[in-house]
């Protein structure tokens, strides 16, 4: 059994990677970054002070044992799966991927999804091209030991002109909470391609004291043309710390779409950030998120514009409760040269009780006269005339507050493009606001 790491540099970086056979490239980028690790300090959210969290138990690789089929997967994994799959699925367990599908169509059309580990070897050109350019590892801390530790993750290309009509689905799960779980999604969109990703993280650890550090990354690079639609929902125990670091990279008249359920049960810090390069490109985000008892949150979502007729839209919806607190940061930001791009976003805080807090900070940074940018923002309680009104059909004042709450967040949940997922984020909600 390997010892869980709690600290580490350059040489132990580059320990990690020479043990399991990667290219000498491979073994320098992550000893690049054990070094940064040293020399870096961590990220500032506003009003959260991550120097309270733990975030230096980084684990041990704790590799989950590879399924042949989808049948052998591990019942609490295959549980989490949607009855009906499209064929496209990867499953990272622990340390691991354990289980890649993909139907012989979509391999035929050249799309290719694997571990993001493999990828290294079988996709370098690719690999090295993309790889930790838009979520830099000198960006702080943080980054720093994901690009130094990160395993199993997620490798999806999908090449020029080519339409993936079915969700590609990846489960992330943990249930061992002294692995090292650090997944890092790579997807690359070529040419007029189409594909739709979901993403699912999620964990099962029992009764414990320890604390798992979920630290991960997604990249999406859009190229020119090309539609990518990102839904990801994160549902860990509480005593799971979510730091997810989103990036897209959009090029000419390409679009994404975040769609974002937050519905943690520990603390957690995200962000989500589209830069838009291209002329034409278009980033819509849609992120919700419900926080509970003492939870500690900090939610970001970014938008930056340097292509002209460029266009974003965020809207962000988060209810609280009991004691918990989220500070919720929506910036856009639209660069010297980027005429005729339109940014706009929303962030809407309701509390369901005296002693939950909520932020919202709506951020624009205008480089550039002939744009457009606004802003909308909002804290609150239920609203009590639509609760009478509820009231007065005979419904009863907690189905009514839990009808006002379910539609606040539907704008989101409806978006989901995953029948299954969907229903399970309605259980999710049930038991996170019950």
């Amino acid at each position: 059994m390997s010892t869980p790491i709690t600290s580490f540099g350059r040489e132990a970086a580059a320990a990690i990677a020479r043990s399991k056979n990667e290219p000498a490239w491979l073994v320098a980028l992550r000893e690049e970054a054990g070094q940064l690790a040293t020399e870096l300090a961590l990220p500032k959210p506003e009003k959260l002070p991550l120097t309270r969290w733990t975030l230096d138990h980084y684990g041990s690789n704790r590799p989950g044992q590879a399924a042949a089929s989808a049948a052998d997967l591990p019942a609490p994994i295959a549980a989490l799966l949607p009855e009906n799959r499209s064929g496209a699925l990867i499953v990272q367990h622990n340390s691991s991927v354990i289980y890649t599908e993909l139907s012989d169509e979509l391999k035929a059309k050249g799309v290719v999804l694997t571990s993001l580990e493999d990828a290294a070897r079988s996709h370098e050109e690719l690999f090295r091209k993309h790889f930790m350019t838009a979520y830099a590892a000198d960006e702080h801390k943080l980054s720093a030991v994901h690009a130094a530790l990160w395993n199993g993750g997620v490798f999806l290309y999908v090449p020029r002109d080519v339409t993936i009509e079915e969700p590609i689905q990846a489960l992330l799960f943990a249930d061992d909470a002294a692995a090292t779980f650090m997944p890092h999604v790579l997807v690359i969109a070529d040419t007029h391609s189409r594909v739709t990703f979901v993403e699912q993280v999620a964990s099962s650890l029992g009764e414990t004291t320890a604390a798992l550090l979920h630290n991960s990354a997604v990249e999406v690079f859009a190229k020119a043309g090309s539609f990518v639609q990102y839904a990801a929902v994160h549902h860990m125990d509480a005593s799971a710390v979510d730091i997810a670091y989103r990036r897209s990279v959009l090029d000419n008249d390409a679009r994404i779409e975040w769609i974002v359920g937050d519905l943690h049960n520990g603390n957690a810090v995200t962000d989500t950030k589209s830069l838009l390069k291209g002329n034409g490109s278009t980033s819509d985000s849609k992120i919700i998120s419900v926080g509970k008892g003492s939870q500690r949150m900090s939610l970001t979502t970014q938008a930056v514009h340097f292509g002209r007729s460029s266009e974003s839209d965020m809207i962000t919806r988060a209810v609280m409760k009991e004691e918990a607190t989220a500070i919720i940061n929506g910036i856009t930001k639209i660069e010297h040269g980027a005429t005729k791009a339109n940014g706009q976003q929303t962030e809407r805080v309701l509390m369901l009780s005296p002693k939950a807090r909520g932020d919202a900070n709506p951020i624009l940074l205008i480089d550039e006269d002939d744009v457009q940018a606004g802003h909308a923002a909002s804290v609150g309680q239920v609203n009590a005339e639509q609760i009478y009104y509820l009231m007065s059909r005979g419904i009863t004042r907690t189905e009514a507050e839990r009808l006002i709450i379910h539609g606040f967040l539907d704008p989101v949940v409806s978006e989901i493009p995953l029948e299954g997922l969907r229903e399970q984020l309605h259980r999710i909600l049930e038991r996170k606001l019950g």
